[in-house]
């Protein structure tokens, strides 16, 4: 039973670790445009990279 605890606890930690990643390339501003799906709602998915943020100002 130890070794199934291991085990777990090894995929809980790194998935833990996948969650933090993702999240923090997630905040780079470089990546937001290409991850938020607002920009489809909103009609700027034509536009800069700075005339989305205005938008969204």
């Amino acid at each position: 039973m130890k070794r199934a605890e291991r085990m777990l606890m090894k995929v809980i930690l790194f998935h833990l670790a996948a969650l933090i990643a993702a999240q923090a390339i997630m905040q780079q501003p470089a990546v937001k445009p290409y991850v938020s799906k607002a920009i489809r709602y909103e009609g700027v998915n034509r536009q800069t990279v700075s005339e989305w943020l205005e938008t969204f100002k």
